[in-house]
C-alpha cells in the first residue's frame, strides 16, 4: 500500500463507504450494514460537527486515492474513560487490510488530535477478541489501562461488551 491519508467524508463516498462494510466491520464498530440514508444522515452529522468544532468528529481513511476506510474522534464518549479522553474508533476496507493502513490512520487521528487541542490522551477500547486492533494499539504507542465491563454497549444477546482501554498521551 502507498500514501494514506485523513479526508472529511462527502455524500460521494457514501457507495464505496457501504461497500466497505462487512462482518468485521459491523462486528467491531457500526453493529449493522449502513443504507445510503443512513451514511449520508451520519456524513452530514459529521459536517456539521466539525464546522461547529465540537462531537463526533469523522475521516474517511483514503489509501492511494481511494476510500479504505473510515475514522472518528468522540470526546463525548465517556464509558470507561476519564476526562479528557477522546473515543477513537476505525474500520479499514477488506481490500486495505493487513498493510498498515489502520495503524497510519490512527497516528493520523492522534496528529488531529493534538493540533486542534481536543483532548489530552487519545483513548481505544478494543474487545478483547479484536486481536487486529490489539496488534495496532501497540504498533501505534497507546498503553494497557485496564479492562472494563461497558455500561453503554452490549452484543446482539444483550449481554454487555467487554473493552481492554488502550491510552496515548496526545
Amino acid at each position: 500500500m502507498g500514501e494514506v491519508t485523513l479526508r472529511p467524508l462527502v455524500e460521494a463516498d457514501v457507495d464505496a463507504h457501504n461497500a466497505g462494510e462487512d462482518e468485521e466491520t459491523m462486528r467491531w464498530l457500526s453493529g449493522g450494514k449502513g443504507t445510503r440514508e443512513s451514511t449520508r444522515r451520519h456524513f452530514a452529522g459529521l459536517a456539521a460537527n466539525a464546522a461547529r468544532g465540537e462531537g463526533k468528529r469523522g475521516f474517511g481513511i483514503v489509501v492511494d486515492g481511494r476510500l479504505g476506510g473510515y475514522v472518528d474522534c468522540d470526546p463525548a464518549v465517556d464509558d470507561g474513560l476519564d476526562a479528557g479522553e477522546v473515543n477513537v474508533s476505525y474500520a479499514v476496507h477488506p481490500w486495505a487490510r493487513r498493510h498498515g493502513v489502520a495503524t497510519r490512520a490512527v497516528t493520523l487521528m492522534c496528529d488531529y488530535l493534538r493540533a486542534e487541542g481536543i483532548g489530552t490522551r487519545a483513548a481505544l477500547r478494543i474487545e478483547p477478541e479484536n486481536v487486529a486492533s490489539l496488534g495496532v494499539a501497540d504498533r501505534t504507542g497507546f498503553r494497557f489501562v485496564r479492562e472494563f465491563t461497558s455500561a453503554t454497549d452490549t452484543h446482539p444477546d444483550g449481554t454487555p461488551v467487554t473493552f481492554r482501554l488502550y491510552l496515548r498521551d496526545l
